[in-house]
């Protein structure tokens, strides 16, 4: 089972690594601005939001065998159709109905697990679920790198048709078999409320900072009418009369899974809209194809692959909040070591070390602050606080790769570079040459674009202590109506 969940999350998550390395490639193709082309990324992760809430109630009314099943099949769909894009809008419209199914992979897998290793293994399931978040960040740049140059970015797509066939094969070899029972209602005008509330509110933020201009009418339609959106869902999710929410929010009313859903806001802003940009750093600062960008970025997934593991026993041994506080300070010190050395001659030994770092403590940060609210709930309750906290983190998700990738864009606009179509800074105009001293200029500016972005994250992440020192410091204990162990 753990084997089947693995393979068909590896899809999901290795779609959001993959990309990273081709946003270049896909500005210079569809002449479009980073700006534009980020969406590819953050729309994504914003439909896997968007989608995750209605998994709960999908999983009771048809199963999760079911469910899952359906989910790799949309996911599959959506591949093929973004590998045939003919422009960003197809291509990112693509991207959503990817997500679509994508975001059902991850909860699904995560409910399936959870419930068949009781409560006093999450730790250890947690580091099972995590395997795909330890292979993407290797194998996707890498691979994507290799597709883009020496193929066609449409492969990092239809790569997913071959993988998503057998996943389809095993699920329906080994799973076992649904037993549907009777759902609770589905929560339609809280569905109708949440997503696209989100997808409102996430667009104007990110449409006021990409135009330096918050005070323009369409930003603030969008983004006020969506956190109205979001606000309205909040008061019919937590009424008395509402039995059956989209998200339960009364679970964040626990001190643990509220200081969790706070450190992965936070967290995941910072890391994920980090790793969104450093691709982008290797090949215009330092004129690096896709596939040796990729390769640089495996020290990331090596330092995971160290801590994961490690990670998961500490948190069922020692208690998630010992765990988070040191993975989060070892992440702080590779974030800080790219925003000072992100020079246009750093050593590639120095920015790989401060990459395995962030690595060593994502590994030791992500899944422990999900055991973290984890740990303390009832069997039956597990489903919902996955749907709860797999929203958290692909919204904060989506949120942090739009709200760097504009800043990285801001950062290189202030500095007089001309980034509006493609990813390389254009000379001034009207040169028939560019004198030597010229180009070095614009190729530090560049770089000092991309070191006072990685600054921002440093700040996300430093905020992130804040909750994290209200996890639970203690390891899990069996609630009442755990199961009893079989042997």
């Amino acid at each position: 089972m753990a084997a089947v969940v693995v393979l068909g999350a590896i899809m999901s998550i290795l779609d959001v690594t993959v990309v990273n390395v081709a946003l270049k490639h896909l500005t210079e193709d569809f002449n479009a601005p980073l700006a534009t082309i980020q969406w590819v990324a953050t729309g994504y992760t914003l439909a896997l939001a968007t989608v995750i809430p209605v998994t709960g109630w999908a999983s009771a009314r048809f199963g999760t065998k079911r469910l899952y099943i359906i989910s790799i099949i949309l996911f599959v769909a959506g591949s093929g159709l973004a590998g045939m894009a003919w422009s960003a809008e197809s291509l990112i419209a693509f991207r959503v109905l990817q997500g679509l199914g994508g975001g059902m992979i991850m909860p699904a897998g995560m409910t399936i697990l959870t419930q068949a290793a009781g409560p006093q293994r999450v730790g250890q399931v947690m580091s099972i679920v995590g395997i795909p978040m330890l292979l993407g960040p290797i194998t996707g740049p890498i691979l994507g790198g290799w597709l883009v140059d020496d193929v066609s970015w449409r492969w990092i797509f239809y790569i997913n048709v071959p993988i998503g066939a057998v996943a389809l094969f095993l699920a329906w070899k080994i799973l076992k078999k649904d037993e549907p029972r009777p759902a609770e209602r589905l929560d339609f005008l809280g569905l109708i409320l949440l997503s696209p509330g989100l997808a409102a509110l996430i667009y104007g933020l990110a449409t006021g900072a990409e135009k330096n201009d918050f005070a323009r009418t369409d930003v603030l339609i969008t983004a006020i009418g969506g956190a109205a959106l979001v606000i309205a869902f909040a008061f019919h999710a937590l009424r008395k009369s509402n039995t059956s929410p989209l998200i339960d929010l009364r679970l964040f009313k626990r001190r643990s899974v509220a200081a969790a859903a706070g450190t992965m806001v936070l967290f995941a802003c910072a890391f994920f809209g980090a790793m969104l940009v450093l691709p982008l750093y290797y090949q215009t600062v330092r004129a690096e194809t896709a596939f040796a960008a990729g390769l640089l970025l495996a020290p990331q997934g090596f330092g995971a692959m160290v801590t994961m593991p490690i990670g998961g026993k500490l948190t069922d041994k020692l208690g998630p909040g010992k765990v988070v506080l040191v993975g989060l300070s070892i992440v702080v010190l590779g974030v800080a070591g790219f925003a000072a050395q992100l020079t246009p001659d750093a050593s590639y030994w120095t920015l790989g070390v401060a990459l395995f770092v962030m690595g060593l403590g994502m590994g030791m940060t992500m899944m422990p602050t999900m055991s973290a609210a984890m740990q303390t709930l009832k069997h039956d309750e597990v489903p919902r606080a996955s749907t709860a906290l797999n929203i958290i983190q692909q919204v904060a998700g989506s949120i942090g790769t739009a709200f760097i990738a504009v800043m990285l864009a801001t950062q290189m606009r202030d500095r007089g570079l001309d980034m509006g179509h493609g990813m390389a800074a254009e000379p001034p105009a009207g040169a028939a040459q560019v004198p030597p001293g010229v180009i070095e200029k614009l190729i530090g500016n560049m770089a000092d674009a991309f070191q006072t972005t990685y600054w921002w994250s440093l700040a996300l992440l430093v905020l992130a202590f804040v909750p994290a020192l209200f996890l639970p410091r203690r390891k899990p204990e069996a609630p009442v109506d755990a199961p009893m162990p079989m042997h």
